[in-house]
């Protein structure tokens, strides 16, 4: 995954937001980081797999995906809130046992740790959680690159009508 482009678009919708709204001198790692949780909980929702209570399928495949890349939107963000887009981020792609269930709840688990130590370490193991969720969901890099491009450009046009 090109994660040097997909860091700069993102620095760009980020300067873009923040100029809009007066926020250049703002700590938003905390926002940020609510918003990705909310954007996960979406995401788990859109694919129903704890849903053990219900035989309603998962959302189409492109519904997901948009979901999925609105929290890449908010990693890159992150990343980007701690300096991490200028370190070379090398992604280890081990399979797990996990089950979908499983690996929302290690990627909540991997947020949290980011969240309260802001170390590289716990940053690539949430990107690492992120991207094994995109696989066990179906997605591959291209797919989330492609809707990253599709998303990004919606979230500017957002920006335009005063979303």
């Amino acid at each position: 995954m090109e994660l040097k482009k997909l860091f700069q678009m993102q620095r760009a919708l980020d300067s873009h937001i923040e100029e809009k709204h007066e926020l250049e001198n703002e700590d938003l790692f905390d926002k940020k980081v609510l918003a990705l949780l909310v954007e996960i909980g979406e995401l788990a929702n859109e694919t129903r797999c704890f849903k053990f209570w219900s035989v309603k399928p998962s959302s189409p495949k492109d519904v997901v995906l948009e979901e999925f890349v609105d929290g890449v939107h908010f990693i890159l963000s992150l990343g980007l809130e701690c300096g991490f887009d200028q370190k070379s981020i090398a992604i280890n792609d081990q399979d797990s046992a996990r089950s979908v269930t499983e690996q929302f709840l290690h990627v909540y688990e991997s947020i949290n740790h980011f969240q309260k130590n802001k170390a590289f370490d716990d940053y690539v193991e949430l990107v690492e959680s992120y991207l094994k969720l995109s696989s066990l969901l179906g997605f591959t890099n291209e797919d989330i690159e492609k809707a990253y491009f599709a998303k990004n450009e919606v979230n500017y046009q957002r920006q335009q009508n005063n979303y």
